[in-house]
């Protein structure tokens, strides 16, 4: 019987440090998770995409995922990511995150495949029988081709698995679907933009993976929104967060700049896995000042200037 994991806080999708040769640098990885336990993040998630887990083998990412658990534990939750375009890859996936005592999966849409709402809804079911953990879903058609609809929803939250959802769409209104026709499953800002939006429709927690390397302002606008409910400095800080946001949403090289990030915060994250290359001297820039500005912002709010 599966128990009921209350999305609660910051969840960070962890970024895979990297060797020189494209093998994984363990040592980094285990400073990456002591640093957010740390800072006060409320849990890790990992193989999500933010991890390169679409240049990872099934393999690779257990053990990866293996990793980060026994790393953790159990200080705070372990959410292993199934996405993949195979079912049976899917389901070794969690299979595998029951094996090793995770917590609960975030399960997305296989991408590429456009499957239907009803072949969507049993690949999920398939996947949720196969290990018998709390699911979250992801929902990002930008990336899986298309959107988990209503009738995906009605299907799925049949099972008490089905826990919570990532929202990732960027379509204000299914956050308004969401809060009023589904508030059984628990829903989770999974658009860094408006996670103000998501915390004043009902959201108690934000998958956000600039928090890899900025954990602590994250964490500060969740505790201003959701714990204390002062959506006027909230609005403060997600302005300070905003120029941040532009930049890893709509450069078109995501993934570097939260690896980059984090290598700036004093953990160094190495290249990512091809066909992705790391950002140029300009880009770095950029996102250092960017990085630097919002920092001394947010600080000034905390210290109630």
């Amino acid at each position: 019987m599966t128990f009921r994991l209350t999305l609660e806080g910051i969840y960070t999708p962890l970024v895979t440090p990297l060797k020189d040769d494209g093998g994984f640098d363990l040592d980094r990885l285990a400073d990456l998770v002591e640093h957010l336990i740390d800072k006060g993040v409320h849990g890790l998630i990992s193989g999500g995409s933010t991890g390169e887990n679409y240049a990872q083998t099934v393999e690779e990412r257990l053990t990866l995922a293996r990793f980060v658990t026994e790393r953790a534990k159990g200080r705070l939750p372990v959410i292993v990511g199934t996405g993949a375009m195979r079912t049976p890859d899917s389901i070794a996936l969690a299979q595998g995150a029951r094996e090793m005592g995770a917590d609960a999966l975030l399960l997305g849409t296989p991408p590429y495949s456009v499957p239907t709402e009803r072949e969507n809804a049993l690949n999920a079911l398939a996947i949720d029988r196969a290990a018998d953990l709390p699911i979250i879903l992801y929902n990002y058609p930008g990336r899986m081709g298309v959107s988990m609809g209503e009738d995906f929803l009605n299907r799925v939250s049949r099972s008490r698995n089905v826990i919570g959802i990532k929202e990732s769409s960027g379509d204000i209104n299914r956050v308004h679907l969401l809060a009023r026709d589904y508030p059984h499953i628990q829903m989770s800002c999974g658009m860094d933009d408006q996670a103000l939006e998501f915390f004043a429709w009902g959201a108690r927690s934000w998958i956000c993976a600039g928090s890899n390397f900025l954990p602590e302002e994250h964490v500060y606008l969740y505790e201003t929104c959701v714990l204390n409910g002062d959506f006027a400095k909230g609005r403060r800080i997600m302005s300070a967060m905003m120029p941040l946001m532009r930049v890893l949403e709509q450069g078109g090289k995501f993934i570097q700049c939260v690896k980059h990030g984090t290598t700036l915060a004093g953990i160094p994250t190495g290249p990512m896995r091809p066909p992705l290359k790391g950002l140029n001297k300009d880009e770095k820039r950029e996102l250092q000042q960017v990085i630097a500005v919002l920092k001394t912002t947010i600080a000034a709010i905390k210290a109630g200037n």
